[in-house]
């Protein structure tokens, strides 16, 4: 149980002061029966406002495609963050919507938002082994050796005392390979070609461990359940 305006005001409907108006107008019912008093406890899941159920009252998850350009960041000044893609309600909520990890600038795809601290460390935790699946297209064509160097287990990144653990790579086309890491190093997937002698010109995140982004269109977001985090 919750009480009613901190629970308003947690996802983001309104302040915790808007919601005794809120309230007093009639606009939240629980289980069909009109609530009158702000700081009633109440169950979350049995609560509408304006005849509609809360949205993701135990914690947001959804994947968002980020298009080149924006960057993964809460700071202004910096251009277009990834955060003026989401519902404003969504940027009210406390705790605050976050990216789980981060793309850079130049870089598209997959990126998972969430409310959920434990989920973002589930996911970025050196010791989770989440697999992100990136699609790079290079400067010149390919060299098939790069699958057994990437594989191997021993690739130095420049200023960096440990090697990246083994990674899959598959050739698509002459500039163009998929990349599979369980790392999160900064610019991990360009620094890898870069070190072999290849340059990333579009960089794009197709996958991040069991979040596949298909077919969600660009600057799209879509909610995930929470329980699927788990799977």
């Amino acid at each position: 149980m919750r009480r009613l305006d901190q629970l308003l005001s947690s996802l983001g409907y309104c302040s915790r002061r808007e919601a005794v108006s809120v309230v007093k107008a009639g606009r939240v019912r629980q289980n069909d029966v009109v609530l009158t008093k702000a700081d009633a406890k109440v169950d979350p899941h049995a609560i509408t406002l304006d005849g509609e159920p809360l949205e993701a009252p135990d914690g947001l998850l959804a994947m968002l495609h980020k298009p080149v350009g924006y960057i993964c960041t809460h700071s202004d000044g910096e251009g277009p963050t990834i955060y003026e893609l989401l519902p404003d309600q969504w940027l009210r909520r406390n705790p605050a919507v976050t990216s789980v990890g981060r793309l850079d600038k130049d870089t598209s795809g997959l990126l998972l938002v969430t409310d959920i601290g434990s989920l973002v460390h589930r996911f970025t935790s050196p010791k989770a082994d989440v697999e992100k699946v990136y699609l790079a297209e290079l400067d010149r064509e390919l060299d098939p050796q790069l699958v057994e160097i990437f594989a191997r287990g021993d690739l130095m990144l420049r200023g960096e005392d440990k090697p990246c653990l083994p990674a899959k790579l598959e050739i698509v086309s002459a500039k163009t390979a998929r990349l599979t890491i369980t790392e999160g190093r900064y610019h991990q997937v360009r620094r890898m070609f870069a070190s072999q002698g290849w340059h990333v010109e579009k960089l794009h995140r197709e996958r991040f461990g069991p979040h596949v982004l298909g077919d969600l269109a660009e600057g799209g977001w879509r909610m995930i359940p929470v329980e699927q985090a788990a799977r």
